[in-house]
Order: C-alpha cells, then sequence, then structure tokens
C-alpha cells in the first residue's frame, strides 16, 4: 500500500464535513489547477457507494473516479473498495494543534507509484490548504 498523510490545523468535526460533504469534495478534489471536480455524489454508509467525476477544465478528458464504503466511523476512518477491487482506507486522528489526516491505497498498474504517490499527495495538501482557509 501507498501512505501519505498531512497535519490540518482545525477541528476534528470541520475535517471530517469537508471530507465528506459533496459541495466541499468538489471544491479541493484534484491535483492540478488543470483539473476540477464538477460532481461528488455520495451515500456515506457501509454498503454506499460514491462517484467523484474528474475533468480537465478545458473538457479535453473526464472520468469517474468510485467505490463502495466497506467501514464507516465518524470522525475516525473511512475503508473503501474502489471499483477496481483496490482498497483505499483513510483516518483522521485528533493531534495536538488539529488533525492528522493519513491514506493509505492499493496502488494500481497504469502509472509508476511515485507519481500516484505525488498525485493523491497534491490531492491531501489541496484538501488541507482549502479546510485551513475555511476555518
Amino acid at each position: 500500500m501507498i501512505k501519505i498523510e498531512t497535519h490540518i490545523n482545525s477541528s476534528i468535526q470541520n475535517v471530517w464535513e469537508m471530507w465528506t460533504t459533496p459541495e466541499h469534495i468538489c471544491n479541493w478534489n484534484f491535483a492540478d489547477v488543470d483539473w476540477h471536480c464538477p460532481a461528488a455524489r455520495l451515500d456515506l454508509t457501509v454498503g454506499g457507494s460514491f462517484t467523484y467525476t474528474m475533468a480537465a477544465r478545458d473538457a479535453s478528458f473526464q472520468f469517474d473516479f468510485s467505490g463502495a464504503y466497506t467501514s464507516v466511523v465518524v470522525n475516525e476512518r473511512i475503508d473503501v473498495i474502489l471499483e477496481d477491487g483496490r482498497l483505499w482506507n483513510t483516518t483522521f486522528e485528533e493531534v495536538e494543534g488539529g488533525v492528522k489526516v493519513t491514506e493509505e491505497f492499493d496502488p494500481e498498474n497504469e502509472n509508476p507509484e511515485d507519481m500516484q504517490r505525488m498525485g493523491w499527495q497534491m490531492i491531501l495538501d489541496r484538501f488541507k490548504n482549502y479546510v485551513e482557509l475555511k476555518n
């Protein structure tokens, strides 16, 4: 599994809300300014599913990123099985001065692991910045 993390200067409640609310997800869920997330749909329950539409701003390419929730513990953890069978786990831990968010995910086979780590970290960093600006 690939592991990434960040520390966010905010409350656990704010972090959780901005991670799990479609209106917020659309504002941070992309790695690069040339991309955006025009739609996010989710049913945050065990067995529920999510779909995030990822799209190039110039409309040249778009895809859906989706999966199903296998575990949801409010303000603590979300476990997912992606539509291609890979696992993705996100934990939220209250620490001094804020919240540590850790993501672990199975790599896919199309891109080098370093590229995947960098892309996911860029999205997580964008999330951190978004939450801290909204405080």
